[in-house]
């Protein structure tokens, strides 16, 4: 298995398998997560992540380009805004 593992300070936010693109895992709010299985039939619990703190989403084609990279976007900033003050910033000086 080829997967690719995305971090921001050397915490994943991303999470997804590059042989066969079929879904990738984000980390989200915990409410959101949630209101988001719910409402997109392509979102699921995190596949072997914490299912409260991860989605998985189905590469089906039912999720816009849009949505998802709004989904990738909030992923690193909930994981970014768990970092440490000193480490967030590093971050801004990157």
């Amino acid at each position: 298995e080829n997967t690719l593992v995305f971090k921001v300070m050397g915490k994943m936010f991303a999470l997804t398998d590059l042989d066969n693109f079929e879904s990738v895992n984000l980390k989200c709010d915990p409410e959101m997560a949630v209101q988001l299985r719910e409402e997109f039939p392509a979102v699921t619990p995190g596949y072997h992540m914490n299912k409260k703190h991860w989605n998985t989403v189905l590469m089906d084609g039912s999720i816009s380009d849009k949505l998802l990279k709004t989904w990738i976007d909030d992923s690193y900033s909930l994981v970014a805004a768990s970092l440490s003050k000193q480490l967030q910033q590093d971050l801004k000086r990157l």
